[in-house]
């Protein structure tokens, strides 16, 4: 072969994802729905660089608030979400313990899924780097130049 020989400190090696998270499995105390969304949902957190183990039961708390939504939902399906009993004020109708369940999970979800930015403000929120250091520019007049 003619000519200079080929420098291989230019050639990088193919190295596998080395910087890849392994996905956190499911808690073995939550119920199998609230596992479906652990594993739908981690994923995601995990790629967006919003997991932290030390988030692990503040996450299944969300799952588990999903799981209970979802319960409760199926319920007033079947159920309605009133029903009706007589008093002594005539007939009423009253919620159903379904109906109550799901209005906790559904703020409960809303609670837990700011942390994680869960919906479209808080993702916004999460991704825009906080606010800032207030006097920032006004200290780095003070000090001057470096």
């Amino acid at each position: 072969m003619k000519g200079k020989k080929p420098n291989l400190t230019v050639v990088t090696p193919m190295k596998g994802d080395a910087d890849a998270v392994a996905i956190p499995p499911a808690l073995e105390f939550m119920n199998e729905i609230a596992r479906d969304v652990w594993d739908e949902l981690m994923p995601g957190l995990v790629s967006k660089e919003r997991w932290d183990p030390l988030y692990t039961y503040q996450f299944a708390s969300y799952c588990e608030c999903v799981s209970n939504f979802l319960s409760a939902t199926a319920c007033i399906a079947v159920e309605g979400r009133y029903y009706e009993t007589k008093t002594r004020n005539g007939i009423q109708q009253k919620k159903t313990a379904s109906w109550g369940i799901q209005q906790e999970a559904m703020a409960g979800m809303r609670r837990d899924a700011a942390l994680f930015g869960l919906s479209p403000v808080d993702a916004t929120r999460l991704g825009s780097g906080g606010q800032g250091d207030l006097f920032a520019d006004i200290m780095r007049q003070l000090n001057g130049t470096n």
